[in-house]
């Protein structure tokens, strides 16, 4: 879950539309269906309709000298409204008002890898689920960090030699507690577990065909349909794709997307982060609402040491992940060496 997140759990796609492939429609099986402390210029509005956004110039600063480091992970908003962001540095997980202030940061033992993240709600608590490519594992940890148990690589799935090829980079969890691990920069499946973390099953696997994936880099779930899906953000593939819980493939949506990244749903629509310089906005019927910040210089996109003077304010460069916090205000993790997260104001 993916990929992600607040609302709680991971979701992805309504059941019962047409899907669109390499620009036309392709059906598989039968469909049912805060203000922040800097001020924004109308001239850096990006979007339409109820997508209208105002980019936040230098949201999410540091103190001294901290150093984001490189931003390759995800973003996430608990119910008080704290924002999330990954890092690569010994500052794995950076906590900020919706203001842009830092309010803490954790996980000095997870520098180097914490890729995923998603926030999801048991009982009165809330818990941050994690995928570490380094360590060959996902996690269960409190908000403040606290690592409650971890899970290593599917030995059952007879899948790997060893864990060294087991590199998982989103997770999701359904309302019972069962966990989906997307394996992005491993060997391209997607793992199955129970809520005691009992493996299940497996699905995907390398490849082009539909049902295949080629780096299944964001994971969600979605019960917004008459029947719950996972969608899988099919990375190298350029598109996304949409299976039942048991794996067996519904849909397949293509033709918008570069190298799509990660999946969030919020009020019926899809945002998706797109590594190749954009981010893609679907309505509930997964039709192209709108693309923000699409940047204009191709040799830029999907480009990690870009540098700082060579930014601009309302231009994306490696969007890697995309979340709406609960007022529908939007944050974009670029994957840039120099550390880039920026806050998107919807105009209300």
């Amino acid at each position: 879950m993916a990929l992600t997140c607040c609302p709680c759990f991971h979701r992805v796609l309504r059941l019962g539309v047409p899907v669109l492939l390499l620009g036309t429609l392709l059906l598989l099986e039968p469909w049912h269906s805060n203000t922040s402390a800097q001020e924004a210029s109308t001239d850096d509005r990006l979007g339409t309709g109820q997508h209208t956004y105002e980019w936040v110039s230098g949201w999410g600063k540091l103190p001294g000298e901290m150093k984001m480091g490189n931003t390759h992970g995800a973003i996430v908003s608990d119910a008080a409204g704290h924002i999330y962001v990954n890092t690569d540095s010994e500052h794995a997980v950076l906590v900020y008002s919706a203001e842009g202030e830092l309010v803490r940061s954790f996980g000095k033992e997870f520098r180097g890898g914490l890729h995923g993240m998603t926030i999801v709600r048991e009982g009165d608590e809330e818990f941050l689920y994690v995928a570490h490519t380094g360590r060959h594992e996902v996690a269960k940890l409190t908000l403040e960090g606290e690592t409650l148990w971890t899970l290593g690589y599917p030995r059952e799935s007879e899948i790997y030699a060893s864990p060294d090829e087991y590199r998982p980079t989103s997770i999701a969890v359904t309302p019972d507690g069962d966990l989906y691990v997307a394996d992005g920069y491993g060997k391209s499946w997607v793992h199955h577990y129970d809520a005691e973390r009992n493996y299940l099953s497996s699905f995907g696997g390398p490849g082009t065909e539909p049902g295949k994936m080629r780096t299944p880099h964001g994971i969600w779930f979605d019960d917004r349909g008459e029947r719950p899906v996972i969608g899988v953000a099919d990375r190298e593939n350029g598109r996304l794709q949409f299976f039942d819980l048991r794996g067996q493939l519904l849909s397949v949506v293509s033709g918008v997307f570069r190298r799509p990244c990660s999946i969030q749903e919020l009020g019926g629509h899809l945002v998706v982060a797109d590594l190749a310089g954009r981010v893609t906005i679907l309505n509930d019927k997964n039709e192209l609402v709108c693309q923000l910040g699409d940047q204009p210089d191709p040799k830029l996109r999907g480009q990690n040491g870009v540098p700082v003077e060579q930014w601009v304010d309302g231009q994306f460069i490696s969007p890697h992940n995309a979340h709406w916090d609960a007022r529908g205000d939007l944050y974009v993790l670029d994957w840039v060496s120099a550390g880039r997260v920026s806050k998107l104001r919807r105009v209300r």
